[in-house]
């Protein structure tokens, strides 16, 4: 047997790490998936330790090259390359030793520290500095969270990482980020694509802190003696940037180009649309972020809670149900579920409102209603979630015609029917993606030469591409009941602040 290149895309996730092995063609040879939680030590937090991370990579990638092994399988690994949940806080002693558990990009603690940053320098400022506004979910806000209430950690701290960087650390000894990644910090020069001096000295945190930056699939170190016997790969072998997840995601379904868009229904639901240059929300209501590919953007809108609100509905609900039934069952009630309305805040809301304090919610319940119509109106409320975020991006003159579908709601069949009657626009669904881990397969592959930017749209197959066409009848109502979904949220904004300062005042 000819001996096969290969690279390994890896991806650490909030839910778990997974790791593909792709060849040089672009085909998936194997894939390992190692789950695991997070902690939610009190209500909006959410913390992991990062030794389960580099567990569950160790497990992953240690999997996938003893199956090799075994199976006699001659594959050369060229590379390796990483990607993982953004925003995330890690914080590093002088030893480089992490500090505390990691505070992730779901924690909603920083709520009052995104407003006094908002009031000390100004969104406009903060927005100019870094293309985007000061929001809880970044990491900058979560510093300054550990300012405030854990002072002893803060003045610990000798440098930062981000989830995904820390793992590559502990492959290869190298302290470095990229420039997706870094983009949601609120610390970066986003249009420049290096650390913004500026925010650093207004928000308070020192230069010394940031890690150095280099290009997505820049060399970024080798694979050390010790971490290559634990994962099971050749020590010296070449480990680059890697990008952030939505980055990732994006490169791996080939969605780089203006025209072309990326809608993802995982945990939390994105669309991404690619830019030649930066291009900002004057609100600050969508995400200006670096693409992989050098010199490239991209805007953002992101739902915090997508796939998740039909998990949260099974596991709570409809315990032991199964996802094919509760579709079913939406499957079987008509559009707009008889007046029934979902706003699918379970964890506050990014784009486009940016309301931390934004809470859940059926609009409209009656008698007659059936947990299968909430179960339609909960796929139709995520649906106008993305659908608020893609107008937000039509606002700017973007207008992105090609639409590719992946995650978990992309197996689907009801929820891309649904979700293509609300945007009005045809989806190419991606089944059986291997989602960010196959973008930092690709970007491992271009940093080891095995492929050049030009050769991405090939590598990266349509063969698991579904056309689907939307149905008009139900888009026509989708289209009126919309303006009652954005509305039911103005009417309760006030009464969503007044709930979170009941709880927060309560005795308990």
């Amino acid at each position: 047997m000819a001996l096969r290149k290969a690279v390994i895309g890896i991806d650490v996730g909030t839910s778990g790490t997974k790791a593909v092995l792709v060849d040089q063609f672009g085909h998936t040879v194997r894939d390992c998936m190692i789950s695991y939680s997070f902690d939610v030590p009190v209500a909006l937090w959410a913390e992991q330790d990062p030794s389960v991370w580099w567990d569950a990579t160790v497990q992953a990638v240690s999997t996938l090259m003893h199956e090799l092994e075994v199976e006699n399988d001659e594959i050369q690994v060229e590379g390796i390359s990483l990607t993982g949940q953004m925003h995330g806080l890690v914080c590093l002693d002088k030893h480089a030793m992490p500090i505390r558990k990691a505070i992730l990009w779901c924690d909603l603690r920083s709520n009052d520290e995104a407003r006094q940053l908002e009031a000390q320098i100004g969104r406009q400022t903060v927005c100019a500095l870094t293309q985007n506004p000061p929001l809880p979910n970044f990491t900058l806000t979560k510093l300054l969270w550990l300012k405030e209430h854990e002072p002893e950690s803060f003045h610990r701290i000798a440098t930062f990482l981000l989830p995904k960087d820390y793992i590559r650390f502990l492959m290869t000894g190298v302290l470095a980020t990229e420039p997706t990644d870094a983009s949601g910090t609120l610390l970066f020069d986003v249009e420049h694509r290096i650390w913004s001096k500026e925010m650093a000295r207004l928000s308070g945190i020192p230069l010394t802190w940031l890690p150095p930056v280099v290009e997505s699939t820049a060399l970024a170190g080798m694979i050390t003696k010790e971490a290559g016997m634990l994962l099971g790969v050749p020590e010296g072998t070449k480990v680059f940037a890697g990008a952030g997840d939505q980055a990732a995601g994006a490169l791996g379904i080939g969605v780089l180009q203006e025209g072309e868009l990326s809608v993802s229904l995982g945990t939390s639901g994105v669309v991404l649309a690619p830019t030649k240059a930066p291009v900002r929300d004057p609100d600050g209501a969508l995400h200006t972020f670096c693409h992989v590919a050098p010199q490239s953007f991209y805007v953002m809108g992101v739902t915090q809670t997508a796939g998740g609100s039909l998990k949260w509905f099974r596991d709570r609900l409809r315990k032991g149900t199964s996802y094919d039934t509760i579709m079913s069952d939406a499957a079987s009630r008509p559009p707009g579920a008889e007046g029934l309305l979902f706003l699918p805040y379970l964890m506050g809301e990014r784009s486009p409102l940016l309301d931390p304090l934004a809470r859940g919610a059926w609009i409209g319940l009656q008698w007659q209603h059936t947990d299968a119509d909430m179960a339609r109106s909960l796929i139709e409320g995520v649906s106008f979630s993305l659908l608020d975020c893609l107008r937000r991006i039509e606002a700017l003159r973007i207008d992105p015609w090609d639409v590719k579908l992946t995650g978990g709601g992309a197996d689907g069949p009801l929820w891309v029917q649904i979700l293509g009657a609300v945007l009005k626009r045809s989806i190419r669904v991606l089944r059986g993606s291997q989602g960010p881990a196959y973008g930092a397969a690709v970007i491992a592959a271009i940093g080891a030469k095995l492929i050049q930017w030009d050769d991405v749209s090939k590598f990266v197959a349509d063969t698991d591409v579904t056309p689907a066409e939307y149905n008009p009848m139900w888009a026509s109502a989708y289209e009126s009941l919309f303006p009652l979904y954005q509305q039911a949220y103005r009417d309760l904004r006030k009464l969503y602040a007044s709930i979170d300062e009941w709880v927060s005042n309560k005795i308990t």
